[in-house]
């Protein structure tokens, strides 16, 4: 388990976050909606120790290990990972390149080239991702559904516990949501991580069927349930769903 217990979190010395307390869980579909603005990504950077978001009170607690000093390195590795609402363009870094590092030093593993190669190439196979994808540089000129597949693949290859995905529908077309839904559909199913979606829009959310939902509104969680309360806030909006 994945505990969040009463987080207090500033950024640029306005509190944010004003005691945020939660629970996550391996092979479960998670939501944290909200409105703009109500701190849905500090709360995600803040559990990946983005040293921009300061907590100022609480803990972050995996399987009863205090990882609330951790850095961000130590609680990837840890096996928490956190896709970015806007990825970073890196002309010069190819795409295979970057993920073989990421994948050596998170997992702890010694891929030479030729045999994450091969890894590589399964994992893009089930993407339905062209082999070519691997010698572009990162992110540079990506689509935004190209950004997001490349999200998942490195789900697929990095294989952590707890993944906190972003706004991943943000920018993105239909077709472009149902490929992004399927991937992590298809991940939840092959593995036992916890999937922890952020978004304000619930139509994303009809393709995940997720298992609990939260409000987070002004930094605080105002109401929790289970797909119904999506349904509440579609027809009534996040006010309404946190009477």
């Amino acid at each position: 388990m994945l505990e969040i217990k009463n987080l207090h979190v500033e950024v640029d010395n306005k509190e944010i976050l004003k005691g945020v307390s939660l629970q996550f869980k391996e092979k479960m579909v998670q939501v944290i909606m909200g409105p703009n603005g109500s701190g849905k990504s500090t709360l995600a950077n803040a559990i990946m120790g983005n040293p921009r978001y300061r907590i100022t009170k609480g803990k972050i607690i995996l399987d009863s290990q205090d990882i609330t000093n951790l850095k961000p390195d130590e609680r990837a590795k840890a096996g928490i990972f956190l896709s970015f609402q806007h990825p970073v363009t890196v002309p010069g870094v190819k795409v295979g390149n970057f993920l073989r590092t990421a994948v050596n030093n998170v997992k702890g593993k010694k891929y030479n080239v030729l045999t994450f190669n091969n890894l590589l190439q399964e994992k893009m196979k089930l993407l339905n991702m062209d082999p070519a994808f691997a010698k572009r540089s990162l992110n540079e000129g990506f689509s935004g559904g190209e950004k997001k597949r490349l999200e998942m693949l490195q789900l697929l290859l990095l294989e952590p516990r707890y993944v906190f995905l972003d706004e991943t529908d943000s920018g993105l077309d239909v077709d472009a949501i149902k490929i992004v839904a399927k991937a992590i559909n298809e991940i939840h199913q092959a593995s036992k991580m916890g999937i922890i979606v952020i978004t304000h829009y619930n139509k994303f959310l009809d393709l995940l069927n997720p298992e609990e939902v939260f409000v987070l509104c002004k930094g605080e969680i105002v109401e929790r349930g289970d797909c119904r309360l999506i349904k509440k806030i579609e027809e009534h909006g996040f006010i309404v769903a946190g009477k």
